[in-house]
C-alpha cells in the first residue's frame, strides 16, 4: 500500500535515516566483493605501511605532499594488520564520512528534504561508489568537504561556534597537507565564503578566527619537520618540483572539455536570472547566498583541479552533486513541484540510478556475461562476423585479460587478483637463496609497484632525509636521489633489487637505474606488473 500522498513523505527522522542507509549500506559494498591490483595503489600502501610502522615523514623518508593522506590507512593498518583489504576499510570510512559532510552541507545550505536525499544518492553513486581505493585526489575533497561541513555550521552561530570553526580549519588545512592544488582551493572556497559573510554580518571575528586557527594548525604540522628537510621536499613551486599551473592547459581542458560544467553553469546562471532581479534582498538572503557560493566555489574547483590533478580523470565529478542540488532546487521554487513527495521522488531516483548505472553494472555485469555470453565471431560455413566485439583487432599479444587473473596466497594480497605472471614471480622471488638464507636481514631496493613485498617479506627498507617514498623522476624524487641510488648501484649495496620497466611512463621508475643495473647486476628474472594493460615487467636483479 503506497503512503499517504497527503503529507511530505520525506520528513524529519524518516529522511535522515534514509540518508544514511544510502551512504552507509554503498559504502559496505566493497567489503564484499574481490578486486584486481589497482594502478599506483603502491603509494597508498607505501606511505601507510611506513607511518604505522613507526617512521616519522621528512625525517625517514621524503615526500612532494603532506602526510595527511596516510593518515587514515595507517590508522587501519594498526587495527586490521597489514594488507590490502585495509585499504578498502580505510577508503570504506573515508567514503561515510565524506557522505555525511555532503549531506551536512545541503542541510545547512536550506536543500529541501527530498532534493537533498536524491542528491545524497547522486553523490554516492557519482562520487564515493567508484572510489574503493584511498587515494590522494579524493582524499583532498573529503577533508575538504568535513571542513566545509563544519565552517557552514559555526556561521549558524550558537555556543559550538568556535569549536566547530576550528574543526573546519582543522580539515581545511588537511586536506592542503594531503595534496597542495585541491588544498589550496578549498582555503579559497572558505575564504570566499567568509569574506561574504564578514561583509553581509559587518562583523570580522569568523573570518579573523579561522584564519588564525588555520596558521595555528599548520605550525604545528610544519614546524616539526623543518629540521627534516621539509622546505625542500613539499612541493610549493620550488625548485626541483615543477610547477602544474599553465594558462594554456586551463584554456584548452575548459574550452575544449568540460561539457558538463559548462551545462551546469549555464542552467545556474539561468536559473539565478529571476533571483538577480532584486540583488539586494539576495544579497542579504545568507542562506541563499551560501548555497550560490559554495555551488559556483565547487564547480569552478573542479574545472581548475581537473588539469593539476589529471590522473585519473574522473577525479573532479564531486561537482555533479553539488550542481544537481542546486539546479533541481530551484527548479522545485520555479516550477513549484516537491519532491518530498513519495511518487516524483522514486521516479526521480530512478531516473539518477539509470544515469549512473555504469558505477554499479560493472557488478552486475559479471552475472549478466554469465547469462548472456558474447556470441562467437563466426557461424555455420566460415563467414567472418563483425560486431561490437571483433571490428577491430587487438594486436598487443601481452595484454592478459583480467578474466585470466588469480588470487596470490601471500597474505597481504588477500581478495586481490594480478596477472598468474606476476604472482608466480612473486612466488620465485621468495625462494631466491638470497631471500632465503638472508631473511630480515636482506638488502632490498624496491623500484616497483609490488610495495607490499616488504610486509610479506619482513626486509628492512631504507630510512633517512634523503629516500623518496615513490620514486617517481621529476614527481616523487629528483636528480639528487637518483645520483645517490645511481652510486648504491655502481657499489653493488643491495643484495636484491626489483625494477619495473613501464616503456610507455615518463620515469615512472628511473630508466638511468635500469641502465646501472644492466651493467652491475645480474637480471635473475622477470615477469609481469600488475598493471591494466599488462605493458610493463618487473625485472629481478642480484649482485
Amino acid at each position: 500500500m503506497l503512503p499517504n500522498m497527503k503529507e511530505p513523505f520525506f520528513t524529519g527522522r524518516r529522511a535522515t535515516v534514509i540518508e544514511c542507509l544510502i551512504i552507509i549500506a554503498l559504502a559496505l559494498v566493497p567489503l564484499f566483493v574481490t578486486f584486481p591490483y589497482r594502478v599506483n595503489i603502491f603509494l597508498s600502501w607505501e606511505g601507510a605501511w611506513r607511518i604505522s610502522q613507526g617512521e616519522v615523514p621528512f625525517r625517514d623518508f621524503g615526500s612532494p605532499l603532506g602526510f595527511a593522506y596516510w593518515l587514515v590507512p595507517a590508522f587501519f593498518f594498526k587495527i586490521f594488520g597489514p594488507s590490502m583489504i585495509s585499504l578498502v576499510k580505510a577508503q570504506v570510512f573515508l567514503n561515510i564520512v565524506g557522505g555525511l559532510a555532503f549531506r551536512s552541507i545541503l542541510r545547512s545550505t536550506g536543500v529541501p528534504v527530498g532534493v537533498r536525499i536524491l542528491s545524497v544518492l547522486l553523490y554516492v553513486l557519482s562520487y564515493s561508489f567508484s572510489n574503493f581505493w584511498p587515494w590522494y585526489n579524493n582524499s583532498v575533497i573529503i577533508f575538504q568537504l568535513v571542513g566545509l561541513a563544519f565552517l557552514l555550521c559555526s556561521l549558524k552561530g550558537g555556543k559550538f561556534r568556535w569549536f566547530t570553526l576550528f574543526a573546519a580549519a582543522f580539515f581545511t588545512f588537511l586536506s592542503l597537507f594531503t595534496k597542495q592544488d585541491g588544498g589550496g582551493l578549498a582555503l579559497l572556497v572558505a575564504l570566499g565564503i567568509l569574506g561574504y559573510h564578514s561583509l553581509v554580518e559587518k562583523r570580522w571575528q569568523e573570518l579573523a578566527g579561522f584564519i588564525a586557527f588555520y596558521i595555528a594548525v599548520a605550525c604545528a604540522f610544519i614546524l616539526p619537520f623543518i629540521p627534516y628537510g621539509f622546505g625542500y621536499w613539499f612541493n610549493h613551486g620550488q625548485a626541483p618540483h615543477s610547477s602544474r599551473l599553465a594558462v594554456k592547459d586551463f584554456a584548452d581542458e575548459i574550452l575544449m572539455g568540460s561539457q558538463w560544467l559548462k551545462f551546469y553553469f549555464l542552467l545556474i546562471v539561468l536559473l539565478l536570472v529571476p533571483a538577480l532581479r532584486n540583488r539586494k534582498e539576495l544579497w542579504k538572503n545568507k542562506q541563499q547566498m551560501l548555497f550560490i557560493l559554495v555551488t559556483l566555489g565547487m564547480l569552478t574547483e573542479a574545472a581548475l583541479f581537473q588539469v593539476t590533478s589529471y590522473t585519473p580523470p574522473d577525479n573532479n565529478i564531486f561537482f555533479h552533486s553539488f550542481a544537481f542540488a542546486f539546479i533541481l532546487t530551484y527548479l522545485g521554487r520555479l516550477l513549484q513541484f516537491k519532491m518530498e513527495d513519495f511518487k516524483p521522488f522514486v521516479l526521480a531516483a530512478l531516473l539518477i540510478l539509470l544515469w549512473w548505472s555504469g558505477t554499479f553494472y560493472k557488478y552486475l555485469d559479471r552475472i549478466v556475461g554469465r547469462i548472456f555470453p558474447t556470441a562467437e565471431t563466426t557461424v555455420t560455413g566460415g563467414e567472418n562476423i563483425i560486431t561490437r566485439n571483433t571490428f577491430m583487432i587487438n594486436l598487443d599479444t601481452t595484454d592478459v585479460s583480467t578474466s585470466e587473473w588469480i588470487f596470490s596466497p601471500i597474505p597481504v594480497f588477500k581478495n586481490i587478483y594480478m596477472p598468474p605472471s606476476t604472482v608466480h614471480g612473486m612466488d620465485r622471488l621468495l625462494l631466491l637463496p638470497e631471500v632465503k638464507t638472508k631473511g630480515k636481514d636482506l638488502s632490498l631496493l624496491n623500484l616497483t609497484e609490488l610495495t607490499p613485498l616488504a610486509a610479506a617479506m619482513g626486509y628492512k627498507e631504507e630510512k633517512g632525509m634523503n629516500i623518496p617514498l615513490w620514486h617517481h623522476l621529476g614527481v616523487g624524487m629528483f636528480n639528487k636521489q637518483l645520483a645517490e641510488y645511481t652510486e648504491k648501484i655502481r657499489t653493488q649495496k643491495y643484495d636484491v633489487v626489483l625494477f619495473e620497466y613501464a616503456p610507455t611512463l615518463n620515469n615512472f621508475f628511473p630508466f638511468a637505474l635500469r641502465d646501472e643495473l644492466k651493467k652491475n647486476y645480474r637480471q635473475v628474472d622477470s615477469f609481469l606488473a600488475p598493471r591494466r594493460p599488462t605493458n610493463a615487467t618487473i625485472e629481478v636483479y642480484t649482485r
